[in-house]
């Protein structure tokens, strides 16, 4: 199950990175922005907690319900329930080999890594088209005093390019000038 965090932990790192060094519009209906030099580091453990699990395995789905938390190395997702879909043909949970297509998340999604924060009331990781998705009424990044507020995120890890939508209002963004003084 590398891919999950490994995606989740490249959301939030991914899409603070370009708003801070791209041209982005403090007020706009959506951001866009490319994000180069993204990396994937699959090279430690993951560990996954909570309250229950239920692997449907004709379905090809592992259901994590209460107080969901994975963790690898300093990111962790936490959520109120976590869908796992595995590929047709894949080998499924139990066996450990299972090909994952998709990730959803929902019921107060956070997400945190060494430096960012998201929060969202729900996310969606697809693994074939390596495209990861924050939504809600209020979609929140941070990091330090630098805070990106929209209803939808989305990144495309293939491409590196990521968007804020504002669903109708406004992207807002706050930049403290000296988190780029530091870097």
């Amino acid at each position: 199950m590398l891919k999950m965090t490994e995606t989740a932990g490249l959301l939030a790192a991914a899409f603070m990175t370009a708003a801070l060094f791209g041209v982005a519009p403090a007020h706009a209906q959506e951001t866009a922005t490319r994000m180069p030099g993204l990396a994937i580091a699959n090279d430690q453990p993951i560990q996954i907690e909570s309250d229950k699990l239920e692997i449907k395995e004709a379905e090809k789905r592992a259901i994590f319900t209460g107080n969901v938390k994975v963790q690898q190395g300093d990111t962790t997702l936490q959520s109120g329930l976590m869908v796992v879909h595995y590929k047709n043909g894949g080998d499924g949970m139990t066996s450990g080999g299972g090909d994952i297509e998709s990730i959803d998340v929902s019921k107060k999604v956070l997400l945190r890594t060494a430096t960012q924060t998201a929060s969202a009331d729900k996310g969606t990781f697809n693994m074939v088209r390596e495209t990861a998705v924050l939504e809600g009424e209020k979609v929140v990044l941070t990091q330090g005093d630098n805070i990106f507020i929209g209803c939808r995120l989305t990144v495309n890890m293939g491409s590196s390019e990521a968007k804020l939508e504002s669903c109708g209002g406004r992207v807002r963004i706050q930049l403290d000038p000296k988190s780029r003084q530091s870097q």
